[in-house]
């Protein structure tokens, strides 16, 4: 397990191409809502299941969570989890220029949560001459256990798994939420030939 963790110049790699696609997809985003968008500094990390299942724990106590599957060339994979808390659901409407009545909470927490993986991850893409695509977005279940079943159910294994957060916050709405992007075991040697490359181009 160990050797597929990051070496401290892969993670400094990967923490830069994270830096350059979220300066871009926070201005794109920003022009797209006509707001300024603040992105705090993302944490990178290998959790293995036990700390994997404490993030699930984590992330099941917000009000919502939109999962969407991603995959690109080269076996790199993953699962990006859009998470919200309760007080922001209510501006999600004035966020995205909806009128009241124009579409349920659940559609409006689906279009952002589109919106941020697809504007992220294209940019990321890019960067690493690769092209990703996409599953349709899921709201999960609020019951509990529903976000560590729904994983469960992903032809991933989870053993070993790459963790990137992400904190959004729009500063015209006082609105905020979390993008974890998970990378299962399966996809993190493929992540590392691609970083490894990179650094041979230095």
């Amino acid at each position: 397990m160990n050797q597929l963790r990051l070496t401290e110049d892969e993670q400094d790699c990967l923490q830069e191409l994270i830096n350059v696609a979220m300066g871009q997809a926070s201005d794109q985003l920003a022009r797209y809502l006509d707001s300024f968008v603040y992105l705090k500094v993302p944490s990178i990390e290998s959790v293995d299941a036990d700390s994997l299942a404490t993030t699930l724990d984590q992330q099941q106590s917000a009000m919502a969570v939109v999962s969407q599957g991603f995959f690109g060339y080269e076996g790199i994979r993953g699962e990006a989890l859009l998470v919200y808390q309760d007080e922001d659901s209510e501006r999600l409407a004035d966020l995205l220029g909806y009128e009241p009545d124009e579409l349920s909470k659940d559609e409006q927490l689906i279009d952002i949560s589109s919106i941020l993986t697809t504007t992220f991850l294209n940019v990321f893409a890019s960067q690493i001459e690769n092209q990703i695509s996409y599953s349709a977005p899921k709201l999960l279940p609020s019951r509990a256990n529903s976000l560590s079943e729904h994983l469960d159910q992903l032809t991933f294994n989870w053993d070993l798994a790459l963790k990137v957060n992400i904190n959004y916050q729009v500063t015209d709405y006082s609105f905020n939420c979390n993008m974890v992007l998970l990378i299962p075991e399966t996809a993190i040697n493929n992540i590392k030939v691609v970083l490894n490359r990179i650094l041979e181009e230095l």
